[in-house]
């Protein structure tokens, strides 16, 4: 009758009590480092898995450094994950050229990983050959319990939809031999992610585990919270929502139930005023197209609006595109100045506030192929930006705006 989190705090007891915890400490709410850790990295090199890879994903956590060490030294691509995803999926560890074993070792670090790498987002084609997690607990089948965020059964299943791993790419974990235990299958879930094989300081053990790994991600158990907290999960989400899938979220009903709130409003009203501009959507890329919210009228006369900055766009990228993607990550602007021919757009925000928080949920947002530049604009409100904010909607016009 043992729940996930009395294995959890059973195994984290007894690495306490028996003197195997090793730092950081406690290791309560962790994944455990323990005592031979680096022992049981090692091992790593053994393995035919290992040896045949050329691209691995190998979780932050301190037991794993080890594992970290060893594909470096074996001169593979190493991603890592972003500390709980909040600046995206993964950073490239770059070793500086001519690296020595000693620098390799820093880079192997949670200090290393921060200053020898570059990230890699949705576009950036990952195709991972293996990959290693860390575990509170794990069953010879296979089975495996982490400490209870889902990051790392997060992390494959936006993998999976990315296409960075196939169903047959292998799955390892590093654990002390006291967090091999028996776990029951019934508190294992469908987003769980199992190992195939188990390494620790004293063994190595080949689940030939078959329950199938995540095929994606569950969008009916992730939360508008979660989608919140991981700005690279509202991307996966619009990609996948544009392909056709159901994406509706664990709580979306309840959103639904609030579609008189002004937020609602706001975004309603400006899917109301893009309609009948469909024929903006398609724009020559030449023009510049200048949209506002009729909610808002008065916009310029606060002098509170901030500009969010949107750089990188494709020539193929459409303003209907956009605004459909502003809509979906709830970043509605009070108006939107499309500027096509210099890739760039600048969306208006009633303040500050709402403006950071626009660009925190556009962060990681690809469209066309190309992941977007979105940033606080440099230069609030100067001249050439004003006349153009006060042109009627739909207007096009050809001036140039400095940025």
């Amino acid at each position: 009758g043992a729940s996930k989190q009395d294995v959890r705090e059973k195994v984290w007891d007894y690495l306490e009590a028996s003197g195997l915890a090793a730092f950081p400490r406690p290791v309560h709410r962790r994944i455990p480092n323990f005592q031979g850790s680096h022992q049981a990295c090692c091992s790593i090199k053994e393995l035919d898995v290992f040896n045949r890879a050329r691209e691995i994903k190998v979780d932050p956590d301190k037991p794993l450094e080890g594992v970290r060490l060893a594909a470096l030294q074996a001169r593979k691509t190493l991603l890592v994950p972003t500390p709980r995803l909040r600046t995206g999926l993964f950073n490239k560890i770059v070793p500086p050229s001519g690296a020595t074993k000693e620098i390799l070792r820093i880079c192997a670090t949670s200090q290393g990983v921060k200053e020898y790498s570059v990230p890699v987002g949705l576009d950036g084609k990952a195709r991972v050959d293996l990959v290693v997690v860390g575990s509170v607990a794990v069953s010879e089948k296979g089975w495996r319990i982490g400490k209870g965020e889902g990051y790392a059964d997060m992390e494959y299943a936006m993998m999976v939809s990315m296409g960075a791993v196939q169903e047959d790419t292998p799955v390892i974990t590093i654990v002390h031999d006291c967090q091999v235990v028996d776990i029951a299958e019934e508190l294992l879930d469908d987003h769980d992610l199992t190992v195939d094989y188990i390494l620790t300081p004293t063994r190595t053990v080949k689940t030939n585990c078959k329950r199938p790994k995540p095929q994606g991600i569950i969008w009916h158990k992730v939360s508008y919270e979660m989608l919140e907290k991981i700005p690279i999960l509202k991307s996966l989400r619009y990609r996948e929502k544009q392909t056709g899938k159901d994406v509706t979220l664990q709580d979306e009903h309840s959103d639904l139930a609030n579609t008189n709130t002004p937020a609602a409003l706001n975004e309603k009203a400006m899917a109301e005023n893009t309609r009948p501009q469909a024929a903006m959507g398609s724009a020559q890329v030449g023009q510049h197209y200048v949209e506002s919210d009729s909610l808002s009228p008065r916009l310029g006369g606060s002098g509170m609006i901030t500009t969010v900055y949107v750089g990188n766009i494709p020539p193929s990228v459409r303003v209907s595109e956009l605004k459909c993607a502003l809509r979906e990550f709830r970043a509605t602007p009070l108006r939107l100045n499309w500027q096509g021919a210099q890739y760039r757009a600048f969306l208006d925000y009633k303040d500050k506030a709402t403006a950071e928080s626009a660009v925190s949920s556009l962060k990681g947002l690809s469209l066309g192929g190309n992941t977007l530049r979105v940033e606080l604009a440099k230069n609030q409100r100067n001249k050439g930006q004003a006349w153009i904010k006060n042109l009627p909607l739909g207007s096009c016009v050809q001036p140039h705006v400095a940025r």
